[in-house]
């Protein structure tokens, strides 16, 4: 790949039709190969017939029961944006049910600097037990990445079930979570006591005000991604299938000017061999403001009869660390949670912003021959990056430090949630000078994804 070295992209001149990819169709190669060992891979329009018989293959992937007809009207309400296939097998006894499931879609991925770019979000990834080892899993991701590339997406996306499946396909865990489990009792608040208030809402309430919120805050952590409408009612319970819904209580917060900064909703397990100690679930938690995550969170560890908080999808850099009086009242549980995969470097390179101005030549291989290369990174002192390639047997220029890496590991610091003087103590990344790369790579704010998808 070759481009003009005068030529700065950034996040607002990559675009994708997002409209398009749904009905894009299915990569030539992976169909062909599935074809092959006798499977047909194809499109399952959400709003055909086959719809309802691929969400109950998905659904059986996860362990999950069968899906009633309601269910199956309120999951084709709420993904008309995705893009859904499957891969079928003639002759088993239910034909027009696949063996192999898979969604994506065109989402928005926030990057460092606060810029957000269009990436391929993958979903649904399942493959039925009668059908393993016969490549449908590679089929069906190589083919979603390939269809990616061609409508130009510079980054895919995913949360996983099972952690070891994706690095083969050049995804690496680029933003881990948190769970916290925090003793209300030994905790004690010692963090902001704001002015406003925090007050319990309608669970529709808390629907209606947390996705425009979302939408003001997300663009401030690198991470996390816009978020399809309908997504929303999961947490808040407002759809007719929703199970339990009413276990959920909602809040919201309101600065003292009287504007909604903040919602969190949360579920209550009751403790029968002691009514004081219930155990709260924080569904979701959404601050706009200091002062809104400091409220809600004094509000949720101070609740009566409540022994442990218990919150999920947090960062690793969680500022309620140093808001409680004891922090050995939380324990913190971390694992690997946003999953990235480059697909176009020079225009997910200059996206991002950079923690210290340098100069890079990075010799990057690709096992799928997708995005691999050699490129030079120029970081002003703005923080902003400006690539150009870097040919094959040319030494690299004067002053500029070498780092010869994969496509996984510069996808794992991407988002700058690992440093790649850690990733160079692994064995995974060579460098002239580590330490220089990782200044240049680093980023002020941990990146984070609050959901799953």
């Amino acid at each position: 790949m070759t481009f003009d070295t005068d030529t700065r992209r950034d996040a607002d001149a990559t675009t994708v039709d997002a409209a398009a990819y749904p009905v894009a169709p299915v990569n030539e190669r992976s169909r062909a190969r599935l074809a092959e060992h006798g499977l047909e891979y194809r499109l399952v329009p959400v709003a055909g017939d086959d719809y309802p018989q691929w969400l109950q293959s998905a659904a059986r992937g996860f362990q999950d029961g069968e899906r009633s007809d309601e269910q199956v009207a309120s999951s084709r309400e709420r993904s008309a944006y995705r893009r859904v296939t499957g891969v079928y097998d003639s002759a088993a006894p239910v034909a027009d049910a696949p063996v192999g499931t898979i969604a994506s879609w065109i989402g928005q991925l926030t990057v460092p600097g606060g810029s957000a770019l269009p990436s391929c979000a993958i979903s649904a990834v399942t493959v039925a037990p009668t059908h393993r080892r016969r490549g449908i899993a590679r089929a069906m991701l190589e083919g979603e990445l390939g269809v990616a590339v061609s409508a130009g997406a510079p980054l895919a996306m995913l949360t996983v079930s099972e952690s070891t499946l994706y690095g083969r396909y050049g995804f690496a865990s680029a933003a881990a979570s948190a769970s916290w489990r925090i003793e209300t009792k030994r905790a004690t608040w010692i963090g902001p006591r704001p002015d406003g208030r925090v007050d319990f809402i309608p669970r529709q309430r808390f629907r209606e005000l947390v996705a425009p919120l979302h939408e003001r805050v997300r663009l401030r952590v690198a991470g996390e991604i816009d978020v399809q409408g309908g997504f929303w009612d999961g947490f808040a319970g407002t759809t007719p299938t929703a199970e339990k819904a009413g276990e959920k209580r909602a809040v919201q917060y309101t600065d003292a000017s009287g504007e909604v900064r903040g919602v969190a909703v949360y579920t209550v397990k009751e403790n029968h061999d002691d009514f004081t100690k219930a155990s709260v679930h924080v569904g979701y938690l959404l601050a706009e403001t200091d002062d809104a995550y400091a409220a809600l969170w004094r509000f949720l560890l101070e609740l009566d009869l409540v022994g442990e908080v218990n919150a999920g999808e947090l960062s690793v850099d969680e500022p309620l660390r140093w808001m409680i009086a004891d922090q050995r009242a939380a324990t913190v549980t971390l694992r690997d949670h946003q999953y990235v995969r480059i697909l176009d470097v020079p225009a997910a390179l200059e996206a991002r912003r950079y923690g210290a101005p340098g100069s890079l030549a990075l010799d990057v291989t690709d096992v799928l021959g997708l995005a691999g290369g050699r490129f030079l990174v120029m970081v002003d002192d703005d923080g902003r990056g400006t690539v150009s390639t870097w040919p094959d047997g040319a030494a690299a220029p004067d002053g500029v430090v070498e780092v010869s890496l994969g496509i996984e590991e510069l996808s794992a610091a991407y988002l700058g949630g690992v440093s790649l003087v850690t990733l160079a103590a692994a064995g995974r990344v060579r460098s002239t000078d580590a330490a220089a790369a990782a200044r240049v790579f680093s980023w002020h704010v941990a990146p984070r994804l609050s959901i799953w998808y």
